[in-house]
């Protein structure tokens, strides 16, 4: 899943972004309000971790003018302004949620798988496709009951399957959710983990659940 991490304190900044990307989530980083707004408009994130009080751009007006252009990314709210009107006003204009500083990491991390649970109209923080079952809030799986050792990129590819299981992803669309703008990768590295994944949740097990649409790109699905 990728994240876009909107915050003009350099080190709450830093330590956001990190603690993300040791989640296993894709993570770009701004700290003003112009280009938080630019990269909420050209790039498909999961959701937005959004400082208020943002040199160039306040938090509210990119919130406006994200949701007048269409887009309908999750955003959290990050603020020291702990009145209701500003949490009022924020939410009116189309955020999602809201946190005070200063927060605890682990309120933030629970926000955040929270609110991706919403955007995928996922209920339970468990999600299971036959004998897999995937913990969302522990970031862990099983297959027939046994645990499967994923590393942080082969799990955040996993649960993004996961949430669009039985549709077809294409390559572009796991490259744009699960690498950020400076990754450097290599053009095959989606079918590279892909093929890791299937050896780990496909290779000793029955059925096989990561299908491969030639041309167009993987599914993840208990039918043939």
């Amino acid at each position: 899943m990728r994240i876009l991490v909107a915050e003009d304190h350099p080190s709450l900044a830093r330590t956001i972004a990190n603690g993300l990307r040791e989640e296993g989530y894709a993570v770009d980083l701004t700290m003003d309000g112009e280009e938080a707004l630019h990269l909420g408009k050209v790039n498909p994130y999961d959701c937005i971790v959004l400082d208020l009080m943002l040199p160039k751009r306040d938090g509210w007006s990119v919130i406006t003018q994200l949701r007048r252009s269409g887009k309908d990314t999750p955003i959290i709210c990050l603020t020291a302004r702990d009145g209701v009107d500003d949490r009022v006003k924020g939410l009116d204009l189309g955020a999602d949620d809201y946190l005070v500083k200063p927060f605890a990491w682990e309120e933030l991390s629970a926000r955040v798988r929270s609110i991706m649970r919403r955007g995928h109209q996922q209920t339970s923080s468990t999600l299971s496709v036959a004998d897999l079952e995937i913990d969302t809030a522990k970031k862990s799986a099983r297959r027939a009951g046994k645990a499967v050792d994923l590393s942080a990129r082969e799990y955040s590819l996993l649960e993004y399957l996961a949430h669009r299981q039985n549709q077809v992803v294409s390559r572009t669309e796991i490259w744009e959710h699960l690498w950020d703008e400076h990754d450097e990768v290599s053009s095959n590295v989606v079918d590279v983990y892909i093929g890791y994944l299937r050896n780990k949740i496909d290779k000793e097990f029955d059925p096989k659940l990561i299908h491969t649409r030639r041309g167009q790109g993987y599914m993840l699905s208990a039918e043939p």
